[in-house]
């Protein structure tokens, strides 16, 4: 029985292109990880929306942010924003975007398995 299971993201099993961004993936074990980096002028309804076919994004995410900045606002209403060193969690029904002119590139263990597909 193997006790450690790895992979790198410089040699990505699948990568998923999108405008202003891409998600590469690797599953380990049976966790699906996404690296996601989403350019200056990423936003989630216009970039992702069309692609997903949904108001909002119903994916649930937790993650790590390694750079940039994502401003998030719920179908509620409810906003935040979140930037490097920080690990996130978001409930499905949000927009959300790039904030500023540097990438926001995150690390995600939960959301990105049907991501823009």
């Amino acid at each position: 029985m193997s006790v450690l299971a790895s992979k790198s993201f410089t040699e990505p099993e699948e990568v998923r292109e999108f405008p202003h961004g891409h998600v590469d993936l690797v599953t380990v074990g049976d966790t699906t990880v996404g690296r996601a980096e989403f350019e200056p002028g990423w936003r989630w309804s216009r970039d992702v929306g069309p692609i997903a076919g949904t108001e909002s994004c119903q994916a649930a995410h937790t993650g790590y942010i390694l750079s940039g900045r994502m401003h998030v606002v719920m179908d509620d209403g409810a906003e935040g924003e979140a930037g490097p060193g920080e690990a996130i969690t978001v409930e499905p029904g949000h927009d959300a975007w790039v904030v500023g002119d540097e990438p926001c590139v995150m690390v995600d263990f939960t959301g990105l398995r049907d991501y823009a597909k």
